[in-house]
């Protein structure tokens, strides 16, 4: 092959050296272009309006082979002021040639453009390209964030509705639903109540049982307030205690009302009210029952006479003994017959007897479970001897029928032990646990909340990435294309110095795509 035909390979990276080991640029050449900088910066600050000149001082760095192109622009558009011998009486002509005769000396254009193309290719291009290549990767991370944000609200909302479900509510206002889900109490005490009389065969077996294994004078009773819930229902636990019905009940306000006073209580000025816009503290009306204070100071004892003190008067007038033989005194009852606060509640509304209740069906579950269980595995001559004389109602029973009553109390167990039950439960011993309830069914929403906005904030990073990637993509088209003609000068410059051998700069990476 011809030596003329073979390429001159350069690497980018060492093209600078290059030059100066072939001695085409001093090894001083950055002073002198430093030079020539200062002159570019004075000369540029007037400039013709040209759309050439524009184009080409946009975009890049000025470099020698922008210079030539400004004086040939000049030529146009400076023609007037050349002489009769060829010299332009321009200073911009003359300040552009000066820049081009001191890049030319000692050929330090080639090393300042060497120098220009490596820093566009190693920093400036590939800068751009890795801002991009960091957009397109924050684009995907967001799409993948608005998956997972997506998918947990869905998830927050279906936990929320799920709750409200198990509550009983829609959730659509979470507060006032729970309180009117509270007025079902009474009717669910009901049918629990209803469901026990069907209990009475399970009784009867726990009963008969307990009396044959434990045979004494004394049979204890089991299940005492099971067996009074069957056969007087749901009634004030002041009727389960004394064993009357009261003459009158004061129930205790429900939650629906205390929620209410108190919201009256708060519209007041908070001052304490002690029943008497006086000064001095009302301790009664003491006109109403005919006492007179003495404000003197001193202790009136009444001075009573002798005859006085041997008689009290109550101020009770005459009393019919008719009347008095009408009046019927209960020694366990509780004066007037009248049940106040906890007395007032239903038994299944008291948390105590409702407590007690369970206990006890719990009792009996267990019975007829571990009974159904030695039916199941009674066969010997032992269990045979041992329940031979057992009453008719304990060996009646096989193992079906008593697991069929185990269901029975298990239902009854069930319905007390809901999910919604539980909450109306606590719901109707304090009213806070209304706003509690509400403030954690509100919770699992703000959770939706939260990723709904962190959804949103993703959404604009993406749409901002991409505005920033629509603005860098031409940037780096033009720095691309600038460094792509750079390039060709100096391969031609360097080609010309040797005789136009073919010369390729190796390592030069300007390409757009991005993956």
């Amino acid at each position: 092959m011809d030596e003329q035909q073979l390429p001159i390979d350069i690497h980018l990276p060492r093209l600078v050296e290059w030059l100066v080991s072939r001695r085409h640029v001093p090894r001083e050449w950055p002073a002198e272009v430093e030079v020539v900088r200062k002159k570019i910066n004075a000369a540029i600050q007037d400039m013709p309006e040209h759309p050439e000149v524009t184009r080409l001082l946009s975009g890049t760095y000025i470099n020698y082979f922008h210079c030539l192109k400004i004086v040939d622009i000049l030529k146009e558009t400076e023609k007037d002021s050349k002489n009769i011998l060829g010299w332009y009486g321009s200073q911009r002509m003359k300040d552009w040639q000066e820049v081009v005769r001191l890049y030319e000396h000692n050929n330090v254009y080639l090393a300042e453009a060497a120098q220009l193309l490596a820093r566009c290719v190693n920093y400036e291009v590939a800068g751009v390209r890795r801002l991009i290549a960091k957009g397109i990767q924050v684009q995907q991370e967001c799409d993948n964030k608005n998956k997972e944000y997506e998918k947990g609200i869905a998830e927050a909302r279906k936990k929320y509705l799920k709750v409200c479900k198990q509550i009983g509510i829609t959730g659509d206002n979470v507060k006032q639903e729970l309180l009117e889900s509270l007025r079902t109490l009474p009717q669910e005490f009901t049918t629990v109540a209803e469901e026990c009389r069907g209990l009475g065969a399970a009784c009867e077996l726990y009963q008969d049982f307990i009396n044959f294994t434990l045979p004494g004078p004394h049979q204890p009773k089991c299940l005492p307030l099971l067996r009074f819930i069957r056969e007087h229902g749901n009634t004030t636990t002041y009727e389960w205690l004394y064993g009357e019905a009261p003459c009158s009940v004061e129930e205790p306000p429900l939650v629906m009302e205390a929620l209410e006073d108190n919201k009256e209580k708060d519209g007041d000025d908070g001052g304490i009210d002690f029943g008497d816009g006086g000064d001095g503290i009302d301790f009664g009306d003491a006109a109403a029952t005919g006492v007179e204070v003495d404000t003197s100071g001193g202790i009136d004892w009444g001075a009573l006479g002798e005859g006085e003190a041997q008689e009290i008067d109550w101020g009770v007038g005459e009393v019919d003994d008719s009347a008095v033989l009408e009046i019927e005194v209960q020694d366990s009852g509780v004066s007037g017959g009248v049940a106040r606060g906890d007395d007032a509640r239903t038994l299944l509304l008291n948390p105590k007897t409702r407590t007690q209740f369970i206990d006890e069906l719990h009792e009996l579950a267990g019975f007829l479970g571990q009974r159904a269980t030695e039916l199941e595995t009674e066969g010997t001559v032992f269990c045979l001897s041992q329940f031979s004389s057992a009453p008719a109602s304990v060996q009646s029973h096989t193992a079906d029928s008593v697991r069929a009553m185990e269901v029975q109390v298990k239902a009854v167990l069930a319905r007390l032990s809901t999910a919604r039950m539980q909450h109306l439960l606590l719901i109707s011993c304090s009213p806070r646990y209304v706003d509690r309830l509400a403030e954690s069914l509100q919770a699992k929403l703000a959770v939706g909340d939260k990723l709904a906005a962190l959804q949103k904030s993703a959404r604009q990073k993406k749409a901002d990435t991409m505005e920033e990637q629509k603005r860098l993509a031409p940037q780096l088209s033009l720095m691309a294309e600038r460094a792509r003609e750079l390039q060709k000068h100096i391969e031609g410059d360097i080609s010309a110095r040797y005789k136009n051998r073919p010369v390729n700069i190796m390592g030069v990476n300007l390409s757009t795509h991005v993956a």
